[in-house]
């Protein structure tokens, strides 16, 4: 069968399950389906959060993110993938980002779930604003999240 790949980026919320049904039905060839889903919170720091502001570089967004489930379809042998990340005002609560992989076994899956991943909290085209009572400050980027994603450098 054919592998699926589908990748978007879009400031409309998703439907988890529907993308699940739409990556894996009627294929006889999935034994596995890892989903993760990110979420907005609430608050960050102890201090509560109002929203999140995604902006990202239309365009760019698309091709980096398209490049990268590339390279897991490559590495994994998946029956296919889906990647959506929104971008706008995201309120707690709101869906944020979602990635779904599919394949025969479920080693593949989770692993090419969490390589996805990796690669989109350090190096894909997007920047976070929180905004809290106290204003609005862009998110830095995390050493903890580098470190997951070096262990996939080959």
């Amino acid at each position: 069968m054919t592998a699926i790949v589908t990748v978007r980026v879009q400031q409309e919320d998703f439907d988890t399950a529907r993308e699940i049904a739409a990556l894996s039905r009627g294929r006889t060839d999935v034994g596995a389906v890892v989903t993760f889903s990110g979420i907005c919170r609430g608050s960050d720091h102890n201090a509560p959060l109002a929203a999140l502001t995604l902006e990202h570089y239309p365009g760019m967004a698309e091709a980096e993110i398209t490049r990268h489930a590339e390279q897991a379809m490559a590495r994994w042998p998946l029956a296919g993938l889906t990647v959506i990340h929104r971008y706008g005002r995201i309120t707690p609560g709101e869906n944020i980002v979602l990635v779904v992989t599919a394949s025969s076994h479920r080693q593949a899956a989770f692993e090419a779930a969490e390589f996805l991943m990796d690669y989109l909290k350090t190096n894909a085209p997007f920047w976070k604003r929180e905004e809290t009572e106290d204003g609005t400050s862009w998110v830095e980027a995390k050493s903890h999240d580098d470190a997951a994603a070096a262990r996939w450098k080959a």
